[in-house]
């Protein structure tokens, strides 16, 4: 059975206007809604506009589930989406994760997990379930070919460049350090725009591009594909959505979710997305991989980079 709230927003009288609210750009679902709303009932809106006012505890639901949480039945649910124009409820979820992960703001975030009743490690619980749904749901929907077809691009490139700005700088750094130990020429550039824009436009079509951003994207990492595409550089995206601005202008691109109740993206679906590509570029040619992985493995043994006890020593630092 719905919940009380539920039940409101889906029966209280629709004055709230459909149009975006000036301070973020439509969304794909923003867009499919204003332009359905002649074919939709009038219960059908009052629907969908309570499916998007709780985006957050909806974009997880199974078809099944969000009509049980509305009062009505799979049907209906799956009737309204098709009105959308989407030929399956699997679109439509993903297009509201993104409706949802675009709207949402660091400070939103925080506030609405404050006001839940919650003890601190019941938080720490939640977020955790938040990045395990996050990583089933990869596992689940994950293209393998979308993995080789990137390993392939990669492996005849001569040049890889790994754009993730901000907090997507660590997963730019950890996808390069990875091809980097592989003998790939990969590099994440650090510092301003304009060291960025000078490393992109130094690439030529015999170079790839990987950008990664999520939610309504980095404008320099956007900028950076859009540059790429004009000199004829191949590009690949990582992003939560098929409808971000880098899954969109990306030659191709992989969807690793990145919801969190947290005020920062949990990006454990996305560190899985990278390991997947270092296995894959690894094992698409394993001869050149060990014999560039040789040379490690005698300093993983004995190198002096690794810290070692003293001789004659317990161990004991007090």
């Amino acid at each position: 059975m719905n919940s009380p709230n539920s039940r409101k927003k889906l029966e209280s009288d629709s004055t709230n206007s459909d149009k975006p609210d000036g301070k973020t750009p439509p969304t794909a679902l923003d867009a499919r809604f204003a332009r359905s709303q002649s074919r939709l009932t009038p219960r059908r809106q009052r629907l969908l506009r309570a499916i998007l006012d709780s985006a957050e505890e909806t974009c997880f639901l199974s078809s099944r589930e969000m009509a049980k949480r509305y009062n009505v039945d799979a049907t209906t649910i799956l009737r309204t989406t098709q009105v959308l124009g989407y030929s399956s409820f699997a679109q439509f979820a993903a297009d509201l994760r993104q409706h949802f992960v675009a709207r949402i703001t660091p400070y939103a975030a925080l506030k609405a997990a404050t006001r839940e009743k919650r003890s601190v490690a019941d938080h720490i619980d939640h977020a955790l379930d938040k990045a395990l749904d996050n990583l089933n749901t990869l596992k689940a929907d994950l293209d393998s070919q979308r993995i080789l077809r990137l390993a392939k691009l990669i492996k005849r490139s001569r040049r890889v460049l790994v754009v993730g700005l901000d907090f997507a700088a660590s997963l730019a750094y950890y996808l390069a350090y990875g091809l980097s130990a592989l003998g790939f020429d990969a590099e994440a550039p650090i510092g301003s725009a304009g060291n960025l824009q000078h490393k992109v436009k130094a690439l030529t079509s015999k170079d790839v591009l990987v950008a990664i951003s999520f939610g309504q994207c980095l404008r320099d990492t956007v900028d950076a594909v859009l540059q790429a595409k004009k000199q004829g550089v191949p590009t690949f995206g990582m992003t939560d959505s098929d409808t971000t601005p880098i899954g969109r202008y990306s030659d191709d691109h992989l969807v690793a979710l990145v919801v969190s109740p947290s005020f920062l993206n949990s990006y454990v679906a996305p560190m899985a997305a990278i390991t997947a590509i270092h296995v894959a570029c690894a094992h698409i040619d394993p001869k050149s991989s060990l014999t560039r992985l040789r040379p490690t493995d005698r300093e993983y043994a004995s190198g002096p980079r690794w810290y070692r006890e003293p001789k004659g020593s317990n161990g004991d630092v007090s």
